[in-house]
């Protein structure tokens, strides 16, 4: 189990092969070369917004849009509120992340078993990058030692520098990346007095699931009885877990099995929940 609590996790801005300022507050990740591994956290665009032309990735995208609206294609917005499912091998975009937006996401690796590449690898191969060539409009431009200019999706140039192999993408298994409103859902008692969840959808044959869970004041919910990671945000109200409390923007990790691990609510408590792909 870990906790992660957005107050002390500060901004840092991210994305040098994109256009704009992306401003990141990393909450949890994973386990590097793990088909599991994942980053989970808060993107909020900055001054001037930020935008990538249309592109695809070897991974899966959970989005969860907190503050604004997000243009996420060409005429297509998800409003405040909803949750977006961005499979692997599914184009999006052009995206523009006007100033001020705030998502909570959560980057990881897909049914195809890719995994998924660290932030960390990929900003530092950005780096490498950068005296390479140029960065401009999400496309990465360079000139070989015979003099031809090549033209890359930044994405995909950062993966083949960070791994040293060429970027591959399974079959799609989806036409189109997934909206949900939470709001047209209903709350679904669980067996645990006090605890009700609203499941928004499960995906592949991995049954890779997200939704939403509220625990009533003094009511405890058990965490980590999955089978797979489970991740948790707090949308609102107050927890308690081995004698301290967690507000909202706090996330908590719990490994397949690892539980019953009781999260009492302070005040009447809402989590974002996703349960990782099963491997």
């Amino acid at each position: 189990m870990r906790v992660s609590e957005s107050s002390s996790a500060g901004f840092g801005a991210v994305g040098s092969m994109r256009e704009g300022v992306l401003q990141l507050k990393f909450l949890l990740a994973g386990q590097d070369d793990s088909p599991n591994n994942y980053a989970l956290f808060v993107g909020r665009a900055g001054s001037g917004g930020w935008s990538t032309p249309r592109h695809r990735h070897n991974f899966d995208q959970l989005r969860y849009v907190i503050q604004g609206t997000y243009p996420y294609a060409t005429g297509k917005t998800m409003p405040e509120g909803w949750v977006g499912y961005f499979p692997e091998s599914v184009r999006y975009g052009p995206q523009e992340r006007p100033e001020g937006l705030e998502m909570v996401t959560c980057q990881f690796g897909g049914a195809s078993g890719s995994g998924y590449l660290s932030v960390e690898r990929r900003e530092a191969a950005n780096e490498v990058l950068k005296k390479k060539g140029e960065f401009k409009n999400g496309v990465f431009t360079y000139v070989d030692e015979q003099g031809k200019r090549h033209n890359q999706d930044g994405s995909e140039a950062c993966f083949e520098e960070a791994t040293g192999r060429k970027l591959s993408f399974t079959q799609p298994r989806y036409d189109d990346p997934i909206l949900m409103d939470p709001s047209s859902y209903e709350w679904i008692p669980e067996a645990t007095p006090g605890v009700s969840t609203k499941w928004l959808g499960t995906f592949t044959e991995r049954r890779m699931q997200v939704g939403f869970t509220r625990v009533d004041a003094d009511a405890t919910f058990p965490a980590g009885e999955q089978s797979s990671i489970e991740l948790l945000f707090v949308c609102r109200g107050t927890v308690s877990l081995n004698g301290r409390e967690y507000g909202p923007h706090s996330a908590f990790e719990f490994l397949a099995n690892e539980g019953p691990i009781p999260l009492k609510a302070v005040a009447q408590a809402e989590f974002y929940r996703i349960v990782m792909p099963q491997f």
